[in-house]
C-alpha cells in the first residue's frame, strides 16, 4: 500500500507531532503475536450481485479449509456486520445445515465431526454483506475500513461515476466475505460477479469466463490459482476504458475512466518496462498470470497491490498538463508493482514484521529511479523520503519491527516506509550490488507463496553473503532511531594529520560504516570508516595543512541526523566538488540565510542553475531574490535563459516565478508566452507573474487557469489571484488550502490570509462541489492530527464558522435549499468527526 499523503507541505509540519501523538503506544507494553492457525484455507469461492439502492452485496461462498495441524471440530471466520442466512457443509453439491453462532463479527460454525491434518472440508455461507453498518474505524494510513465501497451508486452525482470497489488491507475482507483475516492465511479463489451489463470488472488472477444475464446483466468468472493472502482480494466494478498491454505473454491492463483513456499510456505506460526491470534485478520473473491498474474515486488510501489487479487513488488520472512537467504517479505505480513480489508472492507474517511489504517497495521507487532517471533523480526522491521520517520526532522510539502497537494500522507510518526504504539502501552499500540484489533472490524463492518475518530476510542476506547481521538488524530493525551526529577536527601540523572527531548524541550508540571527504588543497579525498557504538569515535587522515573542509557522511548513504555548521565559501567547495546528489543539495540549502549578504552564496547559486539535475536549479531558484542588484546582475541572464529554454517545464515554471518578483514589464514576453503553454506549473506561474505586473489582466486570463490536480508550488502561487478575481471554476480546487487556514496562517500569514477569505467565499457560496471538496480533505487530515485537542477545537471551530455562513445562505436562497441543505448535512458531519 501506498499510503495517501496530505498534498499542502505545510500540513507535515504541523501535524507531524500529531501523527506520533496517535501512533505512540502511551509507554503501554502489548505484545501482538502472530495470529495463531487453527485452520488452513485451502480454497474461497465467491458468487456475488450488488444491491445499488441499499449499498450491500448478496453472497454465496464454498469456504474449503483444513485444520492446520491439530484435530478441530470447529471453523471460526470474521466476518463484519453481515447478515447471515445459511450455513451448511457441502460434500459434492449436497448441502447439510450445520451450526452456527454469529455476533461481535466473529462466525463460529460447528463442523460435522473432528477433522484431522490435511482432512479438507467445504462450508457453504449464504450472506449479505452490509459495508455501512461496519463499525471498524479507519486510521492516518487508511481512512476507512468499510472493505466495500459503492460510489455514487444512485447515480445521484453527475459529476462522479458509478463504481464498486474493495479494500482488504488492513483486516477489511471480512467486510464483504466470510474469512480468517489475517495476513497469514493465504488461499487460492474464484469470484463469479454479477453485474449490469454496461459495466466492466475486475478481480485477482484471469477471467475464465463471461456470460450475459436477463434483465441486462452480466456474470464474469474469474480465478486465482495461485495461493495469497485474504487482504489482498479485490473486486472492480464500474464503467472504464481498458486500455491492454503486455510483458512478454502477460497481458497488462490499465482500466481507466473513459475521459483519461487517451491519457493511459502517458500515466501507466512504464509498466511493461518496471515489469522487466524489476524481473531482471530480482532475478524473479514477475509471478502472476496478468497485471491490472484500476482506479477507485474517493479511495481511502494512497493505492493498494491487489494481487494481479492494484488500485490506485483516482489521483492517478492526469491530463497532458499535468503530465508534461511530471507524472506525479510514477513512484507509486513502481511501488504498487514490486509489491507483488514483496508482499504478494511473500507476505508478512503479521503486521509486526509490515517492513518485508513495504519497505522494499518504499526502496523499489529508488531503484526504479535510478535505473530510468539516474542516481541524482534517485537519491532526490529518497533524501526527501527519510528527511519526512528525520523531521518527525515522534517516530524516533519506534522499532522498524515492532510488536507493541496500541493498531495494527499504527505501522503504516514513516518508519515502515520511509526510514525503512533508507535502511534496506544502507544495507546494499554495506553488501555491495550483487550480494544484495542475490539475497533479496534467495529470499523470494525460499519464500514463494509463504509468510516471511524479517529473521528470515536476515538469513537470506546472510546465507548469500557470508557475513553476519546481527548487528545491523539489531540496531535498525529491532531498535529505535539513528545516529544523532556532530563533528569537529584539529591538524596536527608536525605529523601532518588531521584529527576528526565523530560524536554521537543519541542515548544508544550505533555502529555504521560512514564516509568522509577531507579537502586539502580545495579537492576531496574520500575515506571509508568504521565507527564503533560509542559517543565518540576519532580518525587519524593525511593532510598537507589545516584541511578547507571536513564532510562527514559525503555519499549521503547514512540515515542519520547530523549538526553541520560551514562557511558560505565552503559550501561553495562542497557544492563544486561533490558528485553525490545530497552533499550538493545540502550545501545550496546551507547558504539560504546567507543569499544576498555573501558573495560566495551568489557564486553557488550561479552553479547550481548550471547543475545537470533539474531540482538544483529549481531549488536555486527558489532562493535567490532578483530585486537584489547583485543577484540580477550575476544571475538574471541565467534565470531568463532557464524561463525560455530549459528542457524540463518545472525549471521553466521557477525561473518564471523568479523572474516574477522583480515586476519588471521587460520579461512580459516570456510570461505572455507561457500562459499558452501546455505545462500547467508554466501556465501557472506565467499568469502569477502577469498578475504581479498588471493586476486588471487576470480576469481575461481567468480561463487559462486550471488547479485540478495542481502542485502544491502551483496552488500556493494561484490562489490568492482565485480568490481575489473569485474565478468560480476553480472554487474547489482550492479546498486543500483554504480548508486548512487557520494552520497556514502560522506559517504564512499572506497566504493564510487568502485561504481565509477563500474559506469564507466558498461557505457563503452555493458550491456543493467545493464545500464537499472542504470536508473531505478534512476528513483525509482526521487520522493525521490524532488527538490533538488543540487542532481539534480550530477545525471544528472554522466548521461551525463555515455553518453559520451556509445558514445565512440558506435564509437568503431558499429556492437553491436542496443543494445549500447537503452542503450543511456534510459541515454538520464533519464537525460531529471532529469533536
Amino acid at each position: 500500500m501506498k499510503k495517501a499523503i496530505l498534498s499542502i507541505a505545510i500540513l507535515g509540519i504541523l501535524f507531524s507531532a500529531n501523527v506520533s501523538a496517535q501512533t505512540e503506544t502511551s509507554g503501554r507494553e502489548v505484545y501482538r503475536a502472530t495470529h495463531t492457525k487453527v485452520t488452513e484455507l485451502k480454497h474461497t469461492k465467491l458468487k456475488v450481485n450488488f444491491d445499488y439502492q441499499k449499498e450491500q452485496m448478496n453472497g454465496e461462498e464454498w469456504l474449503t479449509a483444513s485444520p492446520y495441524f491439530y484435530p478441530s471440530n470447529e471453523l471460526v471466520l470474521d466476518a463484519k456486520s453481515m447478515l447471515i442466512h445459511e450455513v451448511a457443509l457441502d460434500n459434492n453439491g449436497k448441502k447439510s445445515p450445520l451450526k452456527y453462532e454469529y455476533k461481535d463479527d466473529i462466525l463460529k460454525i460447528s463442523l460435522d465431526k473432528t477433522y484431522q491434518r490435511n482432512q479438507d472440508y467445504t462450508v457453504y455461507i449464504k450472506y449479505t454483506s452490509r459495508p455501512n453498518e461496519v463499525k471498524q474505524q479507519g486510521s492516518a494510513a487508511i481512512n476507512d475500513a468499510k472493505g466495500l465501497y459503492f460510489i455514487n451508486a444512485q447515480g445521484k452525482d453527475p459529476d462522479k461515476p458509478t463504481q464498486i470497489w474493495t479494500q482488504g488491507e488492513t483486516e477489511s475482507s471480512s467486510a464483504w466475505f466470510p474469512t480468517i483475516d489475517k495476513p497469514n492465511q493465504k488461499t487460492t479463489q474464484e469470484i463469479y460477479m454479477t453485474v449490469p451489463d454496461k459495466y466492466v470488472t475486475l478481480s485477482n488472477g484471469v477471467l475464465k469466463d463471461s456470460q450475459k444475464e436477463s434483465n441486462g446483466l452480466r456474470t464474469d468468472h474469474w480465478v486465482m490459482d495461485k495461493r495469497h493472502s485474504t487482504y489482498l482480494f479485490f473486486m472492480g466494478v464500474g464503467e472504464y476504458a481498458i486500455v491492454k498491454d503486455k510483458w512478454k505473454n502477460i497481458p497488462v491492463d490499465y482500466y481507466i475512466e473513459k475521459e483519461y483513456e487517451p491519457y493511459a499510456k502517458q500515466i501507466y505506460g512504464n509498466t511493461p518496462e518496471m515489469i522487466e526491470f524489476f524481473s531482471k534485478k530480482l532475478g524473479y520473473d514477475y509471478p502472476w498470470a496478468k497485471y491490472a491498474q484500476i482506479s477507485g474515486r474517493d479511495y481511502v488510501s494512497g493505492a493498494m497491490e491487489n494481487t494481479t489487479a492494484t488500485l490506485h487513488g483516482s489521483d492517478i488520472l492526469q491530463k497532458p498538463g499535468q503530465l508534461i512537467d511530471e507524472n506525479t504517479w510514477e513512484d507509486t505505480i513502481a511501488h504498487e508493482l514490486f509489491h507483488h513480489w514483496f508482499g504478494d508472492l511473500v507476505t508478512a507474517e503479521s503486521w509486526s514484521n509490515l517492513t518485508v511489504n513495504e519497505s522494499f517497495a518504499n526502496y523499489s521507487e529508488y531503484l526504479w529511479n535510478e535505473y530510468k532517471y539516474g542516481k541524482d533523480q534517485a537519491d532526490y526522491h529518497q533524501m526527501t523520503d527519510v528527511n519526512m521520517y528525520i523531521h518527525n520526532p515522534g517516530d524516533f522510539k519506534k522499532n522498524l519491527v515492532r510488536f507493541n502497537y496500541d493498531s495494527r494500522e499504527d505501522v503504516f507510518d514513516l518508519v515502515t516506509y520511509q526510514k525503512g526504504g533508507g535502511i534496506l539502501h544502507m544495507l546494499r552499500n554495506y553488501l555491495g550490488d550483487d550480494a544484495f540484489f542475490a539475497g533479496m533472490t534467495d529470499y523470494l524463492k525460499t519464500n514463494e507463496y509463504q509468510n516471511a518475518e524479517a529473521h528470515q530476510l536476515r538469513l537470506s542476506f546472510e546465507k548469500v553473503s557470508g557475513k553476519d547481521l546481527n548487528w545491523f538488524f539489531n540496531q535498525w530493525y529491532y531498535g529505535s532511531g539513528n545516529p544523532k551526529l556532530n563533528y569537529s577536527y584539529t591538524y596536527e601540523p608536525v605529523k601532518k594529520q588531521v584529527l576528526v572527531t565523530i560524536n554521537q548524541s543519541q542515548d544508544q550508540p550505533f555502529e555504521f560504516p560512514l564516509a568522509i571527504d577531507v579537502y586539502d588543497n580545495g579537492k576531496p579525498k574520500r575515506y571509508n570508516v568504521w565507527v564503533k557504538a560509542e559517543a565518540k569515535n576519532t580518525f587519524n587522515f593525511d593532510a598537507s595543512k589545516n584541511p578547507d573542509l571536513i564532510n562527514i557522511n559525503a555519499d549521503g548513504v547514512l540515515l542519520s541526523d547530523i549538526t553541520d555548521t560551514k562557511t558560505p565559501e565552503q559550501y561553495l567547495m562542497q557544492f563544486t566538488n561533490s558528485k553525490e546528489l545530497k552533499s550538493r543539495y545540502n550545501a545550496l540549502n546551507g547558504i539560504k540565510d546567507q543569499i544576498g549578504k555573501n558573495a560566495a552564496a551568489t557564486k553557488l547559486l550561479a552553479a547550481a542553475l548550471k547543475d545537470p539535475y533539474f531540482r538544483i536549479r529549481m531549488k536555486a531558484l527558489e532562493l535567490m531574490d532578483l530585486t537584489n542588484p547583485e543577484q540580477m546582475k550575476a544571475l538574471g541572464a541565467d534565470v531568463e535563459k532557464l524561463a525560455s529554454n530549459d528542457p524540463k517545464t518545472l525549471v521553466q515554471a521557477a525561473a518564471i516565478a523568479a523572474l516574477a518578483k522583480t515586476k519588471d514589464k521587460k520579461y512580459l514576453p516570456i510570461f505572455e508566452k507561457g500562459v499558452n503553454a501546455v505545462s500547467n506549473s508554466v501556465k501557472g506561474n506565467s499568469l502569477g507573474a502577469i498578475s504581479a505586473i498588471d493586476p486588471s489582466r487576470i480576469s481575461s486570463l481567468a480561463d487559462k487557469i486550471d488547479l485540478e490536480g495542481a502542485s502544491d508550488d502551483l496552488l500556493t502561487q494561484l490562489l490568492p489571484i482565485v480568490v481575489k478575481n473569485k474565478i468560480t471554476s476553480q472554487m474547489a480546487n482550492i479546498a486543500p488550502i483554504a480548508a486548512f487556514y487557520p494552520f497556514v496562517k502560522f506559517q504564512n500569514p499572506e497566504l493564510g490570509k487568502a485561504a481565509e477569505d477563500g474559506f469564507n467565499w466558498i461557505m457563503s457560496s452555493d458550491n456543493q462541489k467545493a464545500t464537499e471538496s472542504i470536508t473531505k480533505m478534512l476528513a483525509r487530515a482526521k487520522g493525521q492530527i490524532g488527538d490533538n485537542p488543540q487542532a481539534k477545537m480550530m477545525i471544528s471551530q472554522m466548521l461551525k464558522d463555515g455553518l453559520s455562513k451556509k445558514m445565512e445562505l440558506l435564509k437568503q436562497s431558499p429556492q437553491s435549499a436542496t443543494s445549500i441543505n447537503k452542503q450543511i448535512d456534510a459541515i454538520n458531519k464533519a464537525i460531529e468527526d471532529f469533536k
